[in-house]
């Protein structure tokens, strides 16, 4: 049965990340210097399971998704097996070229821009998750509107990913979705059926705003209060375990028993930050697995905290995730930054 496996699961979005650290973000018909370019594999399958491998090398970790028939999917594949990942159901196609995104990250102000070009995203469905004799705990999937037929109706339910969370927990998984930021509405559209299928949301608070039609971030600040609303908001249209709210300045959670957590991010040194790339989904994995590990909500969200920190240290998503205790290290030294 799969909870009672020790593992986490990751799902859905596997494409390749070809990173480029710039001097900053150009205007249309601007031009500027490339700093560094890496190409690493990216979407939150990818990085949420290497990011876990990485925290603690003995956690089984496995994965579902589809990558093309190309230079492209035997990378993705190599990195899979490079970080010890299971992948006998990540299916390969010759339909459609590997997914794969052009990524921006300024070096003036760390903000990302993320191009993408869909590939074999458009045709993941639910039918790829094959969750038989599949062991494990915790089932991580996303990215809703990334994926075409995942994103469509199915004939008895508002999506694939509904379809898709219904049959991990069927099977007896813990479910988290991964979120990607796009337009607000859609977002809405497509990831409000799931919440009542979810045990576990780690968005940053952009997303958690748009899931619960509420402003959390005004003029480019984070209304840490407004955050604490949404989060409500959006747990009680589910049976949560934990719904978290991500942001640079923080943090702030809602336990299943309604206590709210908040906490400031780290100083992380100047001189040592290359890229917010990947620090959502670093986030994310520290929590899931202090989650798995059965550590308290706080203890979870504070690895969550200190790998995302730690993530900042590289230009790629996941190359600068350490194990779990050299995080915790590195959070004690940093420390945290003044509350406002």
């Amino acid at each position: 049965m799969a909870g009672a496996a020790r593992g986490i699961v990751t799902g859905g979005t596997w494409c390749v990340d070809r990173n480029k650290l710039v001097e900053y973000w150009p205007g249309e018909d601007g031009l500027v210097r490339i700093l560094a370019v890496e190409q690493a594999g990216g979407g939150s399958a990818c990085n949420c399971g290497i990011d876990l491998r990485r925290l603690d090398p003995t956690l089984p970790v496995a994965t579902i998704g589809l990558v093309g028939d190309d230079a492209d999917g035997r990378f993705l594949l190599a990195e899979a097996d490079a970080a010890g990942i299971e992948r006998t159901r990540m299916q390969v196609t010759d339909a459609a070229p590997t997914q794969y995104t052009d990524a921006f990250c300024s070096a003036r102000t760390g903000r990302r821009t993320h191009i993408y070009f869909e590939g074999t995203a458009a045709l993941l469905t639910p039918a790829h998750f094959d969750f038989s004799t599949l062991g494990g705990r915790i089932f991580h999937l996303g990215l809703p509107g990334v994926h075409r037929l995942m994103d469509a109706r199915r004939q008895d339910a508002a999506n694939g990913w509904v379809v898709t969370l219904c049959a991990a927990q069927a099977a007896g998984f813990l479910t988290s979705l991964e979120l990607a930021s796009i337009a607000p509405a859609r977002l809405a559209e497509l990831v409000r059926p799931c919440l009542p299928h979810l045990d576990y949301l780690i968005v940053n608070d952009a997303e958690i705003g748009a899931l619960a039609d509420i402003a959390t971030v005004v003029d480019g600040h984070t209304d840490t209060a407004a955050c604490a609303h949404a989060l409500r908001t959006v747990a009680a249209c589910g049976r949560f375990r934990l719904v978290a709210a991500h942001f640079p300045a923080g943090m702030v959670a809602l336990t299943a028993q309604g206590r709210l957590l908040e906490a400031p991010s780290l100083c992380v040194p100047a001189a040592a930050i290359e890229g917010a790339n990947g620090a959502g989904d670093a986030f994310a994995a520290g929590t899931l697995y202090g989650l798995h590990e059965g550590w308290d909500d706080l203890q979870a969200l504070a690895l969550g905290r200190a790998a995302a920190a730690a993530s900042l240290r590289s230009v790629s998503t996941t190359g600068a995730v350490v194990a779990w205790q050299e995080c915790l290290a590195l959070a004690a030294e940093w420390g945290e930054r003044a509350r406002d």
